[in-house]
Formats: structure tokens, sequence, C-alpha cells
């Protein structure tokens, strides 16, 4: 069997079922990686997240991971490290007014029961009227449900509430 090449757009899932042994170095990197522990993120969340969005997530360089990793099972360093840098934004907007948020989801049951809520929290959005804004509360930063917003030209504002729970803000 051919072995996975590790680049910034591996997704975590494929990248641990073909190196297991990259997850304690993905949580010895980052702490909040722990929750890759998880089986029900591990099916969900890590299928759809690539390196360099875990990087992002974690707080990390991609340069970072995408050096260690491969490196870490022997593979040759990359010289493309053609990570797509998405920016996360994470200072209060000038959109921003408590009072046009029309509607909360919270996702963590959704992620607890293995469903990735993208699709849900995109239908929501696409509802909204002009202005208005929809809240999502997340157990992490949802890396891939941003830059998916964000191809769809939504704006978004990023906080974190606690280290177990982050708040993101969007508006078309």
């Amino acid at each position: 069997m051919e072995k996975l090449i590790i680049t910034p757009k591996t997704k975590i899932y494929d990248l641990l079922e073909a190196y297991p042994q990259l997850e304690e170095i993905l949580i010895t990197e980052a702490p909040q990686f722990k929750k890759l522990k998880n089986p029900i993120i591990r099916r969900s969340v890590a299928r759809v997240t690539t390196i360099a969005q875990a990087a992002m997530v974690g707080g990390l360089k991609i340069e970072t991971l995408i050096l260690k990793l491969p490196k870490a099972v022997g593979q040759e360093e990359h010289e493309a490290l053609e990570a797509e840098e998405g920016t996360i934004n994470t200072v209060k907007p000038e959109w921003f007014d408590l009072s046009r948020v029309k509607e909360t989801k919270d996702v963590r049951e959704n992620l607890d029961k293995g469903e990735h809520p993208i699709h849900e929290v995109l239908s929501t959005l696409q509802k909204l009227k002009e202005g208005e804004i929809l809240k999502v509360i997340t157990p992490f930063i949802p890396v891939p449900m941003i830059e998916k917003s964000l191809s769809l030209d939504y704006q978004h504002w990023l906080v974190e509430h606690n280290s177990e729970e982050y708040w993101v803000y969007f508006k078309h």
C-alpha cells in the first residue's frame, strides 16, 4: 500500500489513519488537539479539516506542522508550503450589533452525534436578511466552516468565550 504524502491539504483523518503515531505529535504541538481522541470528532470534523486548517485552530504556523509531521514518518521535506492563508477575524467588526443577532445555533450536540453542521449553518445564513447576524457556538475554532462562509462572501467574527467554547458571528 502506498503511504500518504503529507501536504497542507492533507485531511487530519487521512493523516491519522495512515500514521496513527502522529496523533501524539499533534497533541504536543497544540493541546486542543486532544479532542482528536474522541472517535466522533475524529470521524466527523477530522474528515474535513486539513493540516493547514488544523494549524490555524491550534494557533500554529503551518510550517511548524508541515515540516514536523513528514519528518516524523521519514518523508522528505516539501518545497511547496502552499497553505491557503485564510484570515480568521478575532477583532470586533464595525458591523457587529448584538441587537442584530437574529438566531443562535449551538452545534456542539450535532458534533457529539458525529454530524457535521456546516450545511445547516449555511442554510440558516442564506435565510438571514441583509444586516442580520447568526451566532454559532462550537467547542473549537470551526476553520472549515469559516473558510466556506468566506468563499460565499459572508463576514465573520470569532470570539473565544473560553477554552471549550467559541462563538462565531456571521453576517452577509
